[in-house]
C-alpha cells in the first residue's frame, strides 16, 4: 500500500516503526498548511523562511506527540501545534533578552560619518589610559636617551632606516656600505639597547 492510500493516523503508526518514507510524505502533505499559517504571522528580525522553519518544527512535534486516543484528528492537532510553535517563536523574539541578537551592530562595521568602527573606538580608549601613556612616555624617553648616548651616528642612521622598514640591501645602498656592515651594525645596536 502506498502512502497516498493511508490515513494520517496510519502514516503516524508507520513513522513510529521508523518508516522514513511515511515521515517525508506526511511532512510534505502538510507543508501547504504550514505556509498558510505562517502568512498571518510577523516576527521581528525573521523572514518567511524562518517562520516556515518554525512552523515545520511545530508539525514535527505534532507527528511526535499525536495520540489517537484523545478523539482528535491528526489534522486538527497538527494545526494547533503549528500555531503554538509560531506563537512561541513570536513571543520569544519580542522578549527584551533577544534584543541584542535581533539588533546587533558588528564590531567591524564602520560609521558613515566618522569612518571608524567599534573596534577602532575600543582600541583608542585602551590607549587613552593616562597611566599607560605616562609609562610609555617614560620608556620611550629612556630608549631615546640610550640611542643618543650609546649609538654612534652611523648606528643611528642604520637604525632609522631599519625602523622605516628597509631591507639590509636597501640600507646598504642608501648608506653606500655592504650588507655585512649593516648586519654587524644591527647586531651592535641590539646588544647596546638591550643593556641595562
Amino acid at each position: 500500500m502506498s502512502e497516498r492510500e493511508l490515513t494520517d493516523e496510519e502514516l503516524i503508526a508507520r513513522i513510529r516503526m521508523q518508516d522514513h518514507d511515511a515521515m517525508d510524505y506526511l511532512l510534505d502533505k502538510y507543508r501547504n498548511m504550514v505556509k498558510r499559517e505562517t502568512r498571518e504571522i510577523y516576527m521581528i528580525g525573521a523572514d518567511s523562511e524562518d517562520l516556515m522553519q518554525e512552523g515545520m518544527i511545530g508539525l514535527f512535534k505534532a507527528i511526535r506527540d499525536y495520540n489517537e486516543e484523545r478523539n482528535c484528528s491528526f489534522h486538527t492537532f497538527a494545526v494547533l501545534c503549528v500555531k503554538r510553535q509560531l506563537l512561541t517563536a513570536v513571543t520569544s523574539s519580542n522578549r527584551k533578552k533577544h534584543y541584542p541578537l535581533n539588533h546587533y551592530i558588528s564590531f567591524y562595521s564602520q560609521d558613515e560619518e566618522t569612518k571608524s568602527s567599534v573596534m577602532d573606538i575600543l582600541a583608542a580608549e585602551e590607549n587613552s589610559n593616562p597611566e599607560s601613556n605616562l609609562l610609555m612616555q617614560e620608556q620611550m624617553g629612556g630608549l631615546v636617551y640610550k640611542m643618543d648616548t650609546l649609538l654612534s651616528k652611523y648606528e643611528r642612521n642604520v637604525l632609522e632606516l631599519y625602523l622605516d622598514g628597509l631591507s639590509y640591501g636597501r640600507i646598504a645602498e642608501e648608506l653606500d656600505k655592504t650588507e655585512k656592515s649593516i648586519d654587524n651594525a644591527i647586531q651592535r645596536i641590539r646588544k647596546k639597547l638591550s643593556q641595562e
